[in-house]
């Protein structure tokens, strides 16, 4: 494939030397620029492709009228419209920072998108096929506009529909709404009222019952209301004064002030009646063909063994209600309610669901290119040219953020002054998707600083504050391996820049420059020494590649570098039997019974606490941290010729050898305290033994208790 870049000034509005940008761009078979690309210079760009036969361009243009006169064209020389794509060199680096500082960013950005194009996905999509019905709670209004083109049941939940029109085509059911259940295309509705189906709507009731609590369309009872002689009046006995349930099966809901499951909502599932409401219910009708979002392996997942629940990260992390534990052992994905936030892959340790777009590796790519300094290709950014000295990749959620640094740029443009620090910045679905692997990579390849932009205040995904545990933790490993605080979470709110670029700038000034060297590192996103079936970028091995990286520059001022979740290390404790529960628990194999203790591979432990879940004798304790001297690189002095490095023994125990056969079968420990329980049971049974009946491997002593001499 033939790639061409192609950079512009915007009319000169943008603080970017094109000379120099196009010195500084990488790995594209042609760098352009023009002052006016979509004007004067477009002769130019089309001689261009097709001097070059050019099947990719990279253009920087964010205007999306602009790109579509680009599409055409692409389309006008063969290409295909998606084989352009576009980089924003003006509200993200020319229009809010100095040229020298916007030249460097507009390079650096192009590289990054360049490299991130060669990891994207293939698309994939998900079907699921639903029918027209809808419940509309409370909502007349709502529940008319509907009726229209579904089939729309209008539940009361007590309010009164006596006269009110556009109702014709609408069922009305009574009651009130006790809960909402299951998913799009099969939710169920509980319903509770005080009047039954028997009901003839023959008003007696609501002539004498109490005052303002009878509704009339549907009738139906306030719970509130006090019992009395008045319930005799109904003549085919349809009152309930202690309730009576029902469901109500529909494919969609729509519930204005209920209470949702997740902050983001489901498919299907509406706490408002607004346009926007109505317009997602209409294009649902019928079913939802979009976006396959993630990746899942089973195979690798560490959710649990044998009825054990181990990991839990990602059912706890989806704010969304697309992860299930149909038992405590599996892990169910919902692909048509997960919204692709990524906080459940951010929080998956071995790579069981992985998103598929921007992968990990994707995001990889994209932060190497955002610090190469082009030392390598003699580039204008490796020729001590003035530009971004203190590097900080910034992970901006595509939900807010990004618009808000968009309206940043523009009001800069229209005169505001408006200048923040030139921050890198990788696109994500969400700061969900932000994990402690991303972090720890973008500060091995030599960031000063790590700035997550999110929400905020009120994240449509997470809530309050959603990524404060994250930027604590993470800075508490920072200062253990000897960087210092390196990592910040931000809002950008698009009324508000003063209190970003006041908040942003403190933290810059406070990032000394990291002593790990920018552009060197490039992540192979496995783990060193251990053969593994997990997928490359799974977030353990992710991580502990980066900190290896940091630590060849890097003086840790802990042995155990806290903070690091998918890391942890096990004690036991002298109640353990050696059963082999543990290891046959264990889904990385971190653990391995000898014939003289337990064995511990912290390298490969990512502390889904399966195995202190699972000891029958809860002998197992798991605790966080990433152990630096457990590591098998440290430990090549402490271990014998022959022995593995990656592995440290932490219990020390016999193994008993059947006294007939001489196989090791049971621990001593275990043997014994099995005779200590059952002894008394079995004394006698088999007198031709040698010794006690719990010294015989299983075979053995089965062959001794039913031998009759013959």
């Amino acid at each position: 494939m033939k790639t061409g870049a192609f950079v512009c000034s915007c009319a000169g509005t943008c603080e970017v030397d094109l000379e120099a940008a196009r010195e500084g761009v990488e790995g594209v078979d042609v760098a352009a620029s023009s002052e006016l690309l979509c004007g004067d210079g477009l002769p130019a760009m089309e001689q261009v492709i097709e001097e070059y036969d050019l099947d990719q361009l990279l253009v920087t243009c964010p205007e999306p009228g602009v790109q579509e006169k680009f599409g055409g064209v692409a389309e006008e020389h063969g290409l295909h419209p998606d084989a352009v794509s576009f980089v924003d060199q003006r509200e993200d680096a020319g229009w809010v920072h100095p040229e020298a500082e916007a030249t460097d960013k507009t390079c650096r950005l192009v590289n990054a998108h360049r490299a991130g194009l060669e990891e994207e996905a293939i698309a994939r999509t998900r079907t699921r096929e639903a029918g027209k019905r809808v419940a509309v709670v409370g909502d007349a209004e709502a529940a008319a506009t509907l009726s229209e083109d579904a089939e729309v049941t209008l539940i009361a939940n007590g309010e009164e529909f006596a006269g009110v029109d556009g109702l014709d085509d609408v069922t009305i059911e009574r009651g009130r709404v006790t809960g909402v259940a299951g998913e799009f295309g099969e939710f169920s509705i509980g319903l509770e009222a005080r009047v039954t189906e028997d009901c003839i709507s023959c008003m007696k009731c609501v002539h004498e019952g109490p005052d303002g609590m009878i509704t009339r369309r549907p009738v139906d009872i306030d719970p509130d209301a006090p019992d009395g002689e008045w319930t005799e009046v109904c003549p085919t006995d349809a009152i309930e004064m202690d309730g009576v349930k029902r469901e109500v099966e529909v494919d969609q809901v729509i519930h204005p002030g209920g209470d949702p499951k997740a902050r983001g909502g489901r498919i299907g599932y509406y706490t408002d009646a607004g346009p926007a409401t109505m317009a997602a219910a209409e294009s649902l009708l019928g079913g939802i063909t979009k976006p396959d979002f993630l990746d899942f392996e089973m195979d690798v997942c560490a959710s649990g063994e044998s009825n054990q629940e181990g990991c839990r990260a990602c059912y706890d992390a989806c704010p969304h209600d697309a992860v299930a534990k149909p038992r405590p052992d599996e892990v169910e994905i919902d692909p048509i309610a997960c919204r692709n936030c990524g906080a459940c892959t951010s929080a998956c340790p071995t790579g069981a669901v992985s998103l598929r777009e921007p992968s990990n590796e994707r995001i990889a790519r994209e932060v190497e290119a955002l610090l190469s300094t082009g030392a390598d290709q003699g580039g204008w950014l490796s020729r001590g040219s003035a530009g971004i000295e203190n590097p900080i990749i910034a992970f901006v959620c595509g939900e807010r953020a990004d618009d808000a640094l968009s309206e940043y740029g523009k009001r800069a443009a229209a005169g505001e002054e408006i200048e923040y620090p030139p921050i890198l910045p990788v696109g994500v679905n969400c700061a969900d998707t932000v994990g402690e692997s991303h972090v720890a990579h973008a500060l091995a390849c030599g960031a000063a600083g790590v700035a997550v932009l999110g929400c905020g205040c009120d994240c449509r995904h997470s809530g309050p504050d959603p990524k404060e545990d994250l930027v604590e933790r993470l800075n508490r490993a920072t200062r253990d391996l000897g960087l210092g605080e390196r990592v910040g979470f931000f809002a950008p709110e698009a009324g508000d820049p003063e209190g970003f670029v006041e908040s942003l700038s403190a933290f810059e000034d406070s990032l000394e420059p990291s002593p790990v060297p920018e552009g060197d590192h490039r992540a192979d996103g496995t783990l060193l020494h251990s053969e593994h079936e997990n997928p490359e970028f799974y977030n353990h091995g992710w991580t502990l590649e980066s900190v290896r990286a940091i630590l060849a520059y890097a003086e840790p001022e802990r042995e155990v570098i806290r903070g690091l979740e998918d890391f942890g290390r096990m004690e036991v404790s002298d109640a353990c039997t050696l059963t082999p529960t543990c290891s046959n628990l264990c889904p990385t194999d971190a653990i391995r019974r000898t014939d003289t203790g337990l064995e511990f591979n912290h390298e490969k432990c990512v502390n889904c606490g399966l195995c202190e879940e699972g000891c029958p004798e809860s002998a197992i304790t798991m605790r966080d941290g990433l152990d630096l001297s457990l590591l098998p690189e440290n430990r090549a002095e402490e271990t014998e010729e022959g022995e593995d490095p990656a592995w440290t023994r932490t219990f020390e125990g016999e193994m008993l050898e059947c006294v007939r056969c001489g196989d090791p079968f049971t621990s001593e420990r275990s043997a014994a305290k099995i005779e200590e329980e059952v002894g008394d049971l079995v004394a006698g049974l088999a007198p031709s033994a040698e010794g006690s009946v719990f010294e015989y491997c299983p075979d053995c002593r089965a062959f001794l208790l039913y031998d009759r001499g013959n």
